[in-house]
Formats: structure tokens, C-alpha cells, sequence
């Protein structure tokens, strides 16, 4: 199968810890601009996917290319430069610094914090500060310190932290944990935005908010795809209900 249409292609995965396959032999395409949720119960190897992805994991087997690149092997800031962000599922700020500084040493230039904080802010990188603090929704907070932020706030300012490097693919563990209903809200609104122009994979638990964010959703089970589609196509599978949503 020709893979050029596909931003990412994940083919025959498997990734083997003690002799238990986490992942197993899983094969997954993802669409330029598509937000793809991925879910299933706690052990189906979701979060290892995303870390097989990103190259903190080491695969078994199998083949992962993004844009027609092998990934398979590739050290980390190999593949961040190559245009895949991930966040975790805690948020890794710089809590003493305002919320500028934070989005401003995120820009890819110097390597480590200590190259980003030496440089010249310029016009570019300013210019690309203001645009991401208005898609996070913080334009108004760039001077507080972040460790001020909400619980919401921090997770949006993380995500703008990605936004600052403009990756094609950005992935997302659980963005909306502890969140109240209106961050949750926003945060539906912020993916909707940021989709526009990358893709993104979201691993989620609430299936309200799956509903109203996803594009199409991957269901995992044992670390491989039980089933795959719309989210009401995928709600009503009779193997989906029986493994996932009827407990």
C-alpha cells in the first residue's frame, strides 16, 4: 500500500516488554488536518503507542512513517524536528517564568533552555508568541507568572509550548483531566482550532468529549485496534461495548 497520502502511517506495529506484547502487530493511518481520538480501556497500550511514536519507546517491529519517513529508530529530537509534538499527560511548564518566556524559549532555535533564554527575542519570535497566546486563549495573560494559571490554563499554555515548534502531527494524553466544564469547553474549541492545520491524536476517557471533537476514533483493546470510525459507528459495535463502554 502506497503510504503518500497519509501523514502518518503506522504498519504491523509491535512492541514486546518480557515477552507481553503492549502492542501487537497494530496498523493505524492517519489524515492531513484529522483529529483522530484514540480510546480504550487502561492496559490497551494507548499511551505506548504515543510513546512508540515519539521514539521514547523502542519498537519490536514494524514500520512508522511520518510524511514517507521511517521513524522506527530515530532519537527523539530526530523526530520532534522532523514535525511531531507530544504532550504528557502531567504538564511540564516553566512555573516561575511568565507565560511569555514560556512560549518564547519553546521556539526551535537553540537547543536547551539555556541557548533559548540567551538569544534575542526578535520580531519573529514575538510576532509568534502573540499568534499562539491568542490560539491558547492566554493573550491577555503573557505577563503572569504561569504557576499562577489554572489547572486548564497550564494544559492550554503546554499545548501553545508545542504550537510554538508548528508540528504537522501534535499528540495528546488526556488533555482534559482535571479540567472544569468550561476549560473542557474551550479545550473542544482549541483542538477544533488547531486541526485546522495539523493533525492531531488525542487519547481520552470522556466520551462526551470524544463525541464532539473527534473526526474518527481508533478503539484499542490489547494492544491492537479493535475498531475503528465515526464515534457513533464505533459506540454501537457489539465488541466495543463489551470490552470498553459496557464496563
Amino acid at each position: 500500500m502506497s503510504n503518500t497520502d497519509f501523514v502518518l502511517a503506522v504498519e504491523d506495529l509491535t512492541v514486546s516488554f518480557d515477552g507481553f506484547k503492549a502492542i501487537d502487530n497494530l496498523t493505524l493511518y492517519l489524515d492531513r488536518g484529522e483529529l483522530r481520538v484514540i480510546i480504550g480501556p487502561n492496559g490497551a497500550g494507548k499511551t505506548t503507542l504515543l510513546d512508540l511514536i515519539c521514539g521514547k519507546t523502542r519498537a519490536t517491529g514494524g514500520s512508522i512513517k511520518f510524511k514517507n519517513e521511517e521513524m522506527l529508530g530515530k532519537p527523539e529530537y530526530r523526530i520532534v524536528r522532523a514535525g511531531i509534538g507530544r504532550k504528557f499527560q502531567t504538564p511540564s511548564i516553566y512555573e516561575n517564568l511568565p507565560v511569555f518566556k514560556n512560549l518564547e524559549v519553546s521556539f526551535p532555535h537553540g537547543r536547551g533552555v539555556f541557548g533559548a533564554l540567551a538569544f534575542k527575542c526578535t520580531q519573529e519570535v514575538n510576532d509568534r508568541v502573540q499568534a499562539v497566546a491568542g490560539e491558547i486563549g492566554l493573550a491577555g495573560k503573557l505577563d503572569w507568572e504561569a504557576g499562577l494559571l489554572s489547572h486548564g490554563e497550564k494544559q492550554w499554555l503546554e499545548i501553545g509550548m508545542l504550537l510554538m515548534q508548528d508540528p504537522e502531527l501534535l499528540m495528546l494524553d488526556e488533555p482534559i483531566a482535571g479540567m472544569s466544564a468550561r476549560e473542557r469547553e474551550l479545550t473542544a474549541e482549541l483542538l477544533q482550532r488547531i486541526c485546522q492545520n495539523r493533525s492531531v491524536i488525542v487519547i481520552e476517557h470522556d466520551m462526551e468529549f470524544v463525541k464532539r471533537i473527534a473526526h474518527k476514533v481508533t478503539v484499542m483493546h490489547q494492544g491492537r485496534v479493535l475498531a475503528e470510525g465515526p464515534m457513533d459507528k464505533v459506540q454501537s459495535d457489539p465488541r466495543v461495548i463489551d470490552v470498553y463502554l459496557g464496563h
